[in-house]
């Protein structure tokens, strides 16, 4: 089947473009977002559509900026599209994962990504070690605790509510949330000592 995955940022902009390219190659089935492409998790057309497809479709999307905002995601739905056996194909970039030369593309795309991100982690690492040779290093400012910790934590615990409506309740981002669960843990395993 034929997909496509149309997005605008903003309600005023217009999605013409590309429905026209979406027309021209006869797609069938067409899932739009009018989102920023900055958060993934927002753009609720983009999950229904990776759900969506199955096994010999073939996706078609105006260009990579319409569907990521990064190459770490372009590489993730990338991925989790050659798993499923579902072909991409970017008009702007003449770009069809189907194709060797479009699988080439993406396998450069990812080592380009790989080694900058490597890159980074190096010279945060240099960084950092000078930092502390210069006595400037101090790491991460501590999370402090949300005023209505107390409270939620111990329903949260004894499994009265989920993560997510504990997070919700504490207004807390889940990385965040799971670290001050540790720290929590700690600071009491300490007052037992």
């Amino acid at each position: 089947m034929k997909i496509g995955y149309v997005r605008v940022s903003t309600v005023e902009q217009n999605e013409a473009r590309q429905l026209k390219q979406m027309n021209k190659f006869e797609v069938e089935k067409i899932f739009m977002d009018k989102a920023s492409g900055k958060n993934i998790e927002d753009r609720l057309e983009l999950k229904k559509m990776l759900e969506f497809a199955r096994e010999g479709d073939v996706i078609y999307i105006h260009d990579f900026s319409r569907l990521a905002r990064s190459t770490k995601d372009l590489l993730d739905i990338t991925e989790f599209l050659n798993k499923k056996n579902v072909s991409l194909v970017s008009f702007k970039e003449s770009i069809d994962s189907s194709t060797a030369t479009g699988k080439l593309m993406l396998t450069m795309i990812a080592a380009i990504n790989e080694f900058e991100r490597t890159n980074l982690l190096e010279r945060q690492k240099e960084g950092i070690l000078i930092a502390k040779e210069l006595g400037k290093y101090k790491g991460r400012k501590p999370v402090p605790f949300p005023s209505n910790w107390k409270e939620v934590y111990p329903i949260w615990k004894t499994r009265e509510i989920t993560g997510v409506q504990a997070m919700k309740m504490l207004k807390l981002k889940r990385s965040t949330f799971y670290k001050l669960i540790n720290d929590w843990n700690e600071l009491e395993n300490k007052k037992n000592d």
